[in-house]
């Protein structure tokens, strides 16, 4: 069907084409006194025969184009086609101001040719622009008008959109699960937004030859599932794409940015990247260490010294929760269960960590 729809096309264009162009061809080739090519019809159907003969050349060529633009395009997120059209509509419609300025010109050239070659190049650039900057359209479109509140009215503004701020969940976040019991306990709020390509590091991952690797992006799907599937929060899949950015999180943190939204990891990186960049960033194992017990210097405590630390007599050892005691001149404990001393208390992003020391040998000093 389509590649009869073309045929029919060129034959249409043929024939339009012989009506203006083939008299003149006639002139050039001195065949004025053959009588019947001097009728339009004639030279109509002679246009449409010899644009028909070529289809059977590039008719093929041409219904293949078109079948892969087709499946590109119903590839592609409506955002992308739609503000890539929008963009293409523009670029004609000054294509076509400037072509009407040029049409006054006394000049076949600038009048006819110059307007053509503007509509191809406004239209492309037009389009180009529309699709990838779309994310920064979208989110001038979504902005909210403040303009003639009052401050109590502002204020109430800002408060609901806190209240609907987007969460973006990155892959660590995900493949870690605590996120599904914050979730769960009412500690996040707003919109849990996945962006498309977390979900295809994801996969990608779940994939691997590696057992290790493949069993996190299993684990990291099923916490997904539980989100979207148990929980009363609102999740959403963000469909776009940076095809400029090639690193996962330099994507987080131009979709954060554009959206106005908060990253939501654990990866101490990026956390600082986002901090660096002032994009709003939620890290759990902040919360995790704000929700611990707080430990202060001089306070006793009972630990298992298991291994050897990386200075010299040091010992390490670990509470329940995880968090691990640097025990100095531990190393002859290793394997015992012994009275500490706390000595200070380091935190960070990356975790909470206890120097302390045996009792005995503060008694024995």
């Amino acid at each position: 069907m389509l590649k009869r729809f073309v045929q029919l096309f060129f034959i249409i264009t043929g024939g339009t084409l012989g009506v203006f162009f083939i008299p003149e061809l006639i002139q050039l080739l001195n065949l004025q006194d053959v009588a019947f090519l001097e009728k339009p019809y004639v030279d109509a159907i002679l246009g449409a025969i010899l644009f028909f003969l070529v289809t059977f050349w590039i008719v093929d060529y041409i219904v293949e184009l078109i079948r892969r633009v087709e499946e590109a395009l119903l590839k592609a997120p409506v955002t992308d086609v739609l503000f890539g059209s929008l963009g293409l509509i523009l670029g004609l419609i000054v294509a076509y101001l400037v072509g009407a300025f040029l049409g006054r010109i006394q000049l076949q050239v600038v009048s006819t040719i110059l307007p053509i070659f503007l509509s191809i190049l406004l239209g492309y650039l037009g389009f180009q622009v529309g699709f990838k900057k779309r994310d920064e359209l979208v989110s001038v479109f979504s902005m909210p008008a403040r303009i003639g509140k009052k401050k109590g009215q502002e204020e109430e503004t800002d408060n609901e959109e806190s209240l609907k701020s987007l969460k973006i969940l990155d892959t660590s976040v995900i493949i870690d699960g605590r996120i599904a019991d914050i979730c769960q306990t009412g500690f996040l709020d707003g919109t849990i937004v996945i962006p498309r390509f977390v979900l295809e590091e994801l996969q990608h991952i779940a994939d691997s030859s590696d057992v290790l690797k493949r069993n996190r992006g299993r684990r990291g799907l099923d916490i997904l599932n539980r989100i979207q599937k148990e929980l009363a929060m609102k999740v959403e899949i963000y469909e776009g794409d940076f095809e400029d950015i090639q690193e996962v999180d330099s994507k987080l943190v131009k979709l954060a940015k554009l959206t106005s939204g908060l990253v939501v990891t654990n990866d101490f990186n990026l956390n600082k990247v986002c901090e660096l960049q002032n994009v709003g960033v939620l890290n759990i194992n902040d919360l995790a260490n704000a929700v611990k017990p707080i430990v202060l210097p001089g306070e006793e405590m009972n630990v298992l010294v298991i291994k050897d630390g990386k200075e010299h007599n040091q010992g390490i050892a670990y509470l329940d929760d995880g968090t691990m005691i640097v025990v100095e001149e531990g190393r002859n404990y290793i394997g015992k269960q012994i009275d500490v001393l706390v000595t200070s208390v380091l935190q960070t992003s990356a975790g909470r960590m206890i120097f302390a020391k045996p009792k005995l040998l503060e008694k024995a000093l």
